[in-house]
């Protein structure tokens, strides 16, 4: 291998693996870090920037993720309806409770770069609240 050469990963020599991550206890902000360094395969020595390099994600027990502080109470989650006065947030603790894979969703997507590529890669990020998910074939078949 010359040293003198960037590498560049090609779509086609890139097999991207599954993962499972159990989100049982762990903080949401560094849970969402290392989810998307995953997604972006900046944990791997083939991470090329401008390429989809990463694996798919699948984070289970989404409802048990933990809030440090008192972010539980006092962090907001907002958007706009499209309607005069259609402003609309819940707390953490709210969301906690009706949608708890929003949660992880919306954290990990910050952390994101703001580029045509983050829909690609937002998309293989597969999150459920309880421990049973539907991707065991995948798994299975990427981990023989």
């Amino acid at each position: 291998m010359d040293m003198n050469k960037t590498y560049f990963l090609r779509s086609e020599k890139h097999s991207p693996k599954w993962r499972v991550i159990d989100a049982k206890g762990k903080i949401v902000g560094r849970l969402a870090t290392e989810i998307a360094d995953i997604l972006r395969g900046k944990d791997s020595a083939q991470y090329t920037p401008h390429a989809d390099s990463g694996d798919y994600v699948i984070v289970v027990n989404a409802d048990k993720v933990v809030f440090t502080g008192n972010k539980l109470k006092g962090k907001t989650y907002e958007w706009y309806t499209g309607y005069m006065g259609g402003l609309k947030s819940l707390t953490a603790e709210q969301m906690l409770t009706r949608k708890p894979e929003e949660i992880l969703m919306k954290a990990v997507k910050g952390m994101l770069p703001k580029t045509k590529l983050t829909d690609a890669i937002i998309k293989k990020l597969k999150v459920y609240a309880g421990a049973e998910h539907p991707h065991q074939a995948q798994v299975a078949a990427k981990a023989a």
